[in-house]
């Protein structure tokens, strides 16, 4: 085999090692947010994979990606362990949030219609994903951060992105078992949009606390409505 075909070679293998990582990522993190929050379970790599039909490798690189979003721990020669969500990691969580996001937003209010506009615009995607518990969240995830990232600043935006990756999968928790979740966080960020259009710092602070107020409550709420989640059968 000559050095250009050993080179196309290697490169081919690449590309097939990194689509398969992304499968694994993909299939185990939607796993690992359908998960009851109160559920602490330990995943092999056999498990995965087999379950994805994949090596080893990609399932080994993938759970270190979701390690490194706080979805799970890694256990040296066993796989990972996805830990419950505590009532305290809830409300530890949402009150980090409130003190970010209360700064961010009172920041946020001197965009006014230009802000306003972009949050209507990602409040009607968001509205398309209601069949969808992982993408909903996603879009809400997408909300919050455009306007923590109009207060323009990089270290707290960067917190904020950690809060959230936490609360990822108490987020699908909530949609997935409350039949009335989905449209109280809409008509919630509607209210959010519209205190940011008025300008008025106060009223936007209020609007993001009453919301936050209402996540609280909602995670806290034994389930409603069940949802069928992903396994290893």
């Amino acid at each position: 085999m000559s050095r250009a075909e050993q080179l196309r070679s290697f490169h081919s293998g690449e590309q097939k090692t990194e689509a398969a990582q992304d499968v694994v990522f993909k299939w185990l993190k939607q796993h690992i947010l359908t998960l009851p929050r109160h559920d602490g379970v330990f995943l092999t790599e056999a498990e995965v994979s087999r379950a994805t039909g994949t090596s080893r490798t990609p399932v080994r690189e993938a759970m270190l990606r979701l390690e490194a979003d706080g979805l799970l721990q890694i256990v040296p020669k066993k796989g990972a362990y996805v830990p419950p969500v505590t009532d305290a990691d809830i409300v530890a969580v949402i009150q980090a949030r409130a003190l970010v996001e209360d700064w961010c937003v009172r920041r946020a209010t001197r965009f006014g219609d230009a802000l306003a506009a972009e949050l209507d615009r990602l409040i009607e995607e968001q509205a398309k994903h209601q069949d969808d518990p992982i993408v909903f969240i996603e879009s809400d995830r997408q909300f919050h951060r455009a306007i923590v990232g109009a207060a323009a600043n990089p270290l707290l935006a960067g917190f904020y992105e950690s809060l959230r990756d936490r609360q990822l999968r108490m987020g699908v928790h909530v949609i997935t078992t409350s039949g009335q979740r989905i449209g109280e966080v809409l008509a919630e960020h509607r209210a959010i949009a519209a205190s940011l259009r008025s300008g008025d710092p106060e009223a936007a602070a209020a609007a993001v606390a009453q919301h936050l107020a209402t996540t609280l409550a909602a995670l806290h709420m034994p389930p409603t409505a069940p949802w069928g989640r992903s396994s290893f059968s």
